[in-house]
């Protein structure tokens, strides 16, 4: 098992946050694992994510939403092929702060058989920091435009 674990301060409330991370059209610009992000929290909450992982060939996961908690909480499982061959667990956390502000919690924690040969710790922790920076940087020119 491998776990990655980003923090970011977001000068912006939980709901606003909450709404910059949805925004799934957006996705390529702010996030460097998702090329396309499609589907939606309703349903099964099942979508079609294709990723560009490190400089390798493009890759197309099936992601499952497996906890949704509106303004707090999104956990999604990805699998490759087979279950234990390489699972994957992503979470991103929103905590509110006393003074306004979101800390941004985005983890991602891979097990299976194929983790050793497909777990790039510099990589990930590479786009965990471009994406919580670009979610950033979103959320808080949202609040700055109608202040």
């Amino acid at each position: 098992m491998n776990q990655i674990e980003a923090f970011e301060e977001i000068d912006a409330p939980p709901d606003v946050v909450w709404d910059v991370l949805l925004e799934f059209d957006g996705y390529p610009a702010l996030n460097p694992f998702a090329r396309a992000v499609g589907g939606t929290l309703r349903g099964d909450g099942s979508r079609r994510l294709r990723t560009e992982p490190s400089d390798r060939h493009e890759t197309a996961f099936g992601p499952t939403i497996v906890r949704a908690e509106p303004e707090r909480r999104l956990v999604w499982r990805d699998r490759l092929a087979v279950p234990f061959a390489f699972d994957g667990y992503r979470e991103v956390r929103l905590e509110p702060t006393e003074d306004g502000q979101t800390l941004l919690l985005h983890r991602e924690t891979d097990r299976g058989a194929l983790v050793p040969l497909l777990f790039d710790r510099d990589a990930l922790e590479r786009r965990f920091a471009a994406t919580n920076a670009a979610v950033r940087d979103r959320a808080e020119r949202r609040i700055a435009a109608v202040a």
